[in-house]
């Protein structure tokens, strides 16, 4: 196989020899210089649609430029490439099926007077980006390229394109992942971020000594796998398309070109641009990226959220970035379960406080904003009043829809996994994230109490079960919102609250979650969550990464979440 190295060394003699004919579009914004490319010669007839294609799946396909019809000749500064010739091998498919392997295209000159050639950028480099960062570049286990896996991640589908992403794989120690980032995202610009960080198989990556193309590159101990998008893709499009005739590179050879009048992407990151990496869920293996100036908004927000009105003693709780990391995990739920109610007045009816239902209200509607699906699960007892909370935010237009109010009676492990599970099976979860926001936690005696140690037991349905059983489910994460350490999901402070909270030692929750956002008021932490949910959504840096992962974003940008936020005060 020849390699890029010994492209550059013979092509520019030969593209001096070549005659100046013909024309192409410039679509890059990349640096000037030789530089790789992949080929992917079309139908004329096939060229409007996968042009689009690329341009809807710029991540994995980022065009440089086609010919016209007829044409082969490709100018660059000066010079002029023939698409013909240029490439050390080419491959030939027919209906899907790869049938052989050319080193040129010359004998198929009259098939290809109606034929279009697209050149996909390949510059940046991975094993620049790790050597700009200090490490040392890995090689794979056998003879070829380094490997590449297709994913069970759609591209967008234009006109009969269709097919999964293709991305590449390097492994990088834990505490390198940042400097990795900064080097890949300076060099490459956003073809520098990679697309996931994390457990393979949230791509649909069975194995990773397995590529589809290419060899395995071992991973250490101590190494995350991170992937980026491949431009490798081309050939899942034209194999899914069947077209009768098609010729690409093959994988591994790239050809040099020259391009004029393109800019380097910029070497010098603002704060905007900055990448952080953080870790959002361990079972599976999963991690984020925002960037520095979203990460110091998100933290400015806990500590307003942490103003303690009651003097409960509630900074003796806080956790650092709790709420930055249960809205990097929202931000990439598809489907949420929210909860609520404290029944704190049991002399009253409703027995309810006004504390959490509206933080659950503002929360789920910023939640359908941004596309995902949201269900509430309350108390038996409590149904009817939490329909009419839900009619009437639609009423008032803070929700566009309704959200399906749900309750669960519990009574075993098994309950619990089937109201979480399509069939019972942990394998196919309803749910990717829980939220409780002021909702009344479980004891270690198994009782429930409000502040003043009243056990309030025979008002609350065992929605714990649900916390408890998503734990042992890869693949849900928990977050709980509480002001005072006795609320669903606040066990994970349980030792903080026996021991500065007063009557601790009795109220506080047993029951953890993944994230514990602690605030002076709970709906405050809902409001927090629904604004860190917007501030992530206007970070280029974040946005870009659940763009590359999930697809095309369904995100209006004109909504505002601030509509119509209900007010409420705390309950003495």
């Amino acid at each position: 196989m020849l390699s890029s190295f010994l492209l550059r060394s013979c092509l520019p003699s030969a593209i001096r020899s070549l005659p100046k004919k013909a024309r192409i579009r410039n679509m890059s914004s990349m640096p000037g210089g030789l530089q790789p490319a992949s080929v992917v010669v079309l139908p004329r007839s096939l060229a409007p649609a996968f042009e689009s294609f690329c341009q809807a799946n710029h991540g994995p396909l980022p065009l440089l430029g086609q010919s016209e019809p007829d044409k082969w000749m490709l100018p660059h500064l000066g010079a002029v490439v023939d698409m013909r010739t240029i490439c050390p091998q080419f491959q030939k498919y027919e209906f899907g099926t790869c049938t052989g392997i050319l080193a040129s295209l010359e004998k198929y000159s009259e098939q290809l007077k109606d034929m279009v050639a697209f050149l996909l950028d390949c510059s940046f480099s991975l094993d620049g980006a790790l050597e700009q960062a200090g490490l040392p570049r890995r090689q794979p286990a056998g003879p070829s390229y380094t490997g590449a896996y297709k994913t069970t991640v759609p591209c967008a589908t234009i006109a009969g394109f269709c097919c999964p992403l293709v991305v590449t794989m390097r492994p990088i120690p834990k505490d390198k992942l940042e400097r990795l980032l900064e080097a890949t995202c300076s060099s490459g610009g956003k073809q520098g971020q990679p697309i996931h960080i994390g457990d393979p198989e949230l791509l649909g990556i069975k194995a990773l000594s397995k590529p589809d193309y290419g060899d395995y590159l071992e991973c250490q101990p101590e190494d995350i796998p991170v992937f980026w998008p491949s431009p490798l893709t081309s050939l899942e499009a034209v194999i899914s398309y069947k077209a009768p005739l098609v010729f690409t590179s093959a994988p591994g050879c790239t050809v040099m070109i020259d391009l004029k009048d393109t800019i380097s992407p910029s070497s010098c990151l603002t704060s905007e641009m900055v990448p952080e990496v953080h870790a959002i869920s361990k079972d599976p293996l999963h991690y984020s990226i925002v960037s520095a100036s979203a990460v110091q908004k998100i933290r400015e927000l806990e500590s307003m959220i942490a103003i303690d009105p009651g003097n409960r003693g509630i900074r003796h709780l806080l956790c650092k970035d709790e709420l930055l990391l249960a809205a990097l995990s929202l931000s990439h739920a598809r489907s949420v379960l929210v909860t609520t109610g404290f029944p704190t007045h049991f002399n009253q009816e409703p027995p309810e406080e006004t504390d959490g239902p509206p933080g659950a209200i503002a929360l789920a509607s910023f939640l359908h904003t941004l596309g995902k699906k949201v269900s509430m699960v309350v108390d038996r007892r409590a149904l009817n009043l939490h329909t009419k909370f839900v009619e009437d935010a639609v009423e008032q237009g803070v929700l566009k829809t309704p959200i399906p109010i749900l309750t669960y009676q519990g009574g075993s492990v098994e309950d619990a996994r089937a109201f979480l599970c399509k069939d019972g099976d942990p394998k196919s979860p309803r749910f990717d994230h829980l939220v409780a926001i002021e909702r009344a936690g479980r004891a270690a005696d198994g009782n429930y109490y409000n502040m003043r140690k009243m056990n309030i037991k025979h008002l609350v349905d065992p929605i714990d079960d649900i916390f408890l059983a998503a734990q042992k489910i890869p693949g849900i994460s928990s977050t709980g919102v509480g002001d005072g350490g006795n609320e669903l999901g606040t066990g994970k402070v349980k030792e903080a609250v026996k021991k500065y909270i007063r009557n601790g030692d009795v109220i506080a929750c047993d029951v953890g979650a993944d994230f514990a956002v602690i605030a002076g008021v709970s709906n405050w932490g809902g409001y927090a969550l629904a604004c860190a949910l917007y501030i992530l959504n206007s970070c280029e840096v974040h946005g870009r990464y659940l763009r590359k992962a999930i697809g095309p974003s369904r995100i209006p940008r004109e909504q505002s979440w601030t509509q119509a936020l209900p007010s409420v005060t705390k309950p003495g």
